[in-house]
């Protein structure tokens, strides 16, 4: 881990391309450019708030729109930087054979650039809940934390699927379909209050993003401290699999060049 950030020093300037190229490229070209960040999740807050409420009982909570924004922006950035994360060795590989640098760039750069983007559309969030009157409270204080566990729990993921999309080229969509399925287990849509003294209530508990979900409407939408006992757990949690995905990303690093 020292080594990384000793690495991460030295070719800060790559990184900061990098991060600066992601956040760029991805609207490159589209009228809207950067404002997609906000178009997007809004269209698809649209979609649910109308669908939703008649499926479950989620039309049971006070400004149900709200309540999806809080939910739906960080699992977006959750799925982009799996999605994007994943493939993005073999997206570089002409770098990759031509120039030597911390291979650990790359997810980095991804999961950073899709943090921005979540806190740039942030903005979405406070317009929601300044026009249905929940408006901020103190407890807002607690968003770095749970945003700097979500960064290191996604990118420990990162680091693990990128590394084995490039020998197993199939991963990729193998993982696309787990994170869709992973959807509907995360109280994004519900809150898992709904299923509480159940079965399913312990089953979403293993969920990491379950947890961090949860943390943002504590904060935001209910006025509540997080539960820190369950995020501490997933603090933890994040720590362990960010250690163990750069191990398996480092020993798997050896083989890119010669197989991307």
């Amino acid at each position: 881990m020292i080594k990384l950030c000793k690495d991460l020093y030295q070719y800060r300037e790559l990184l900061k391309t990098n991060v600066k190229k992601d956040i760029r490229g991805k609207y490159k070209g589209s009228f809207l450019g950067i404002l997609w960040s906000f178009v997007n999740p809004l269209l698809m807050t649209l979609v649910y708030a109308i669908v939703f409420p008649h499926l479950m009982r989620g039309a049971a909570y006070d400004h149900y729109t709200t309540f999806l924004v809080i939910g739906i922006l960080p699992w977006t950035w959750f799925t982009v930087a799996i999605s994007q994360g994943t493939y993005t060795v073999l997206g570089n590989a002409g770098i990759i054979k031509k120039v030597y640098f911390p291979r650990e760039i790359l997810p980095i750069s991804v999961v950073t650039s899709s943090m921005i983007n979540y806190m740039i559309s942030c903005l979405v969030i406070a317009i929601f809940l300044i026009c249905s009157r929940i408006g901020f409270n103190w407890h807002i204080i607690y968003l770095p934390l749970i945003m700097i566990i979500q960064y290191m729990f996604t990118l420990g993921i990162v680091f693990i699927t990128s590394a084995i999309n490039v020998y197993v080229r199939d991963f990729e969509y193998i993982v696309n379909f787990i994170i869709q399925m992973l959807f509907y287990g995360t109280p994004i849509l519900y809150s898992m209050e709904i299923f509480a003294g159940t079965k399913i209530y312990k089953i979403l508990r293993l969920n990491p993003m379950a947890t961090i979900i949860d943390s943002y409407r504590d904060i935001m939408y209910w006025g509540n401290n997080p539960r820190f006992i369950s995020l501490a757990v997933v603090f933890g949690a994040s720590i362990i699999v960010c250690i163990i995905g750069l191990i398996i990303f480092r020993r798997l690093s050896r083989g890119f060049a010669e197989e991307v």
